[in-house]
Parts: C-alpha cells; sequence; structure tokens
C-alpha cells in the first residue's frame, strides 16, 4: 500500500466499490475480493458495489456475484442504469424514451414506468450494447436530430473482458455525437450526479465514504470531484506508472483489495 498525501483522520464508515477490476475480472473473482466483503459486513461498513456498466440488471449481477463466491444482494448493486433512471423520473416522470442498451437498461427504465417509443420521444437513451445495430444507431441520431434529448448512461469509451477489449457505451455516444454534432448528457462515473445519487441511495455523507476502484479517469476522478478519500487498486486497467500521468492523485493505491484496512484511519 502506498499513500500519496496527508489527509485529515477521518473515520471511513462507507464504500462505493467498482466491480470489474476491482472485485471481479469477467466471470472470475479477483484474489482476496469475497473476504474483502465479509470483512466489511464483519465490521458493518454500508456499502455500494458502483459500476458503470449498464449491460445487467442488478439482480442479474448479484446472482452471478453469488455464484462465484461473493455475497453481495441486489440492492447493494447500483449500476449507471439505475442512476439514469432515477435520473429521469425526476426530470420526466412516465416520459417517452428510445433506447440503445440490453436487458439492464432497458429494464430498469419499463419498471420506472417509461414507454418505450420511436415516434418523438423525449429521450435518447444510449448504453452498452453487446450487438451493434446499425438501423438503431441511425434512427437515435435522427431522433436526436429531430428534438429528443440525448442520454449516454456512462463514458467508458471501452470495457475489460475475459477476451479483452470491447467497445464501450463511450465509443457508440462519440459515434452518434459526431453525426448530430450534439453533446450527450452523461449519467455514469465521473459524473458527480451519479456519485451524489448513490450516496443518498445509501443515506451516506461524502466526508465518511472511500471511493474504491481501478481506473483512474472514471472511479477516482469520480470520488475526487465529490470529496470522498479514493482508493486505486492495480487489479485492473491502471498501472502504478499510469497514475504520474494525471493532475489528480488516489488518496491510496494498493496491490488488490485484499490489502485495503477498514479500521477507519
Amino acid at each position: 500500500m502506498q499513500k500519496l498525501y496527508q489527509m485529515p483522520k477521518t473515520t471511513i464508515k462507507n464504500y462505493l466499490i467498482d466491480m470489474d477490476g476491482v472485485l471481479v475480472h469477467g466471470r472470475t473473482p479477483l484474489p482476496g475480493a469475497p473476504e474483502f466483503i465479509e470483512r466489511l459486513k464483519a465490521k458493518k461498513r454500508k456499502f455500494l458495489i458502483l459500476t458503470n456498466n449498464p449491460i445487467y440488471t442488478p439482480g442479474d449481477l448479484a446472482f452471478r456475484l453469488k455464484s462465484n463466491g461473493l455475497d453481495i444482494g441486489e440492492e447493494q448493486i447500483f449500476t449507471s442504469a439505475r442512476a439514469t433512471a432515477m435520473f429521469l423520473q425526476k426530470q420526466m416522470p412516465e416520459g417517452k424514451v428510445f433506447v440503445i442498451g440490453e436487458s439492464g437498461l432497458t429494464t430498469i427504465l419499463h419498471n420506472a414506468g417509461f414507454i418505450f417509443t420511436d415516434f418523438q420521444p423525449d429521450y435518447v437513451v444510449v448504453g452498452e450494447t453487446n450487438q451493434y445495430n446499425f438501423e438503431q444507431t441511425k434512427k437515435a441520431i435522427r431522433l436526436i436530430a429531430g428534438g429528443a434529448r440525448f442520454i449516454l448512461t456512462n463514458p467508458d469509451a471501452n470495457g475489460l473482458t475475459e477476451g479483452g477489449l470491447v467497445p464501450g457505451a463511450g465509443a457508440l455516444g462519440a459515434l452518434i455525437e459526431k453525426a448530430t454534432g450534439i453533446s450527450p448528457f452523461v449519467i455514469g462515473k465521473p459524473n458527480p450526479l451519479m456519485m451524489r445519487t448513490a450516496l443518498n441511495y445509501l443515506d451516506a455523507h461524502s466526508e465518511e465514504t472511500a471511493m474504491i476502484g481501478d481506473r483512474m479517469d472514471t472511479d477516482i476522478a469520480a470520488g475526487v470531484m465529490s470529496g470522498m478519500e479514493t482508493i486505486l487498486v492495480l487489479t485492473g486497467v491502471t498501472s502504478r506508472e499510469d497514475v504520474l500521468r494525471y493532475p489528480y492523485r488516489p488518496t491510496y493505491i494498493y496491490d488488490s483489495v485484499a490489502e485495503i484496512d477498514i479500521n477507519g484511519k
């Protein structure tokens, strides 16, 4: 572990924890991750798994995690899709949406009461998808150009799976933005909106919460902008050398979650 700068001593009571690259790699749990979750429970620390991945529902992710030894309930999983639905409910309850995404996004929006249509939707909502569909993308471009509001679940240009890199929502969003000249409103990390929504959901305060992640540009940036202590783990896409390229720093760097001290100091 490396502590990069001196911070006032605070008691960390709550944790927002990224999933991919922190607890799991694809479907494989990372060393020490199940034990880390059990330590959080034993110490009665409140936590949320905070993921930009909108492909799966919280229930799907909870089942997948439990089948791999990580006992985490669906109420403890907060996806960018859930944050998107909560945001849109405040903006335009029961509005009309055209959606590009998988069941993790469409199910949550449907359950939140939104009407799915390609006829004069209020919003075009774009998330990650496993299959690129040119006709859907073309329709999204024309709807946005025609006045629909453009929402992007998360800015990640790519993601890391067991098979290697895959394009993320940010890559598809960039294509649509280039074609329309209209920038999306982005919900997921590092947008502080997702962090504040997650803190409210957890009933936690930023001064008593730490963000744990493997990406400097989303996880650590989000924590820094939200006034939290930040913990970078090196089990994902960021190396120790990569940190030097950024104008901000994590509070702590650990090789993995197995090394994190949760005693509160």
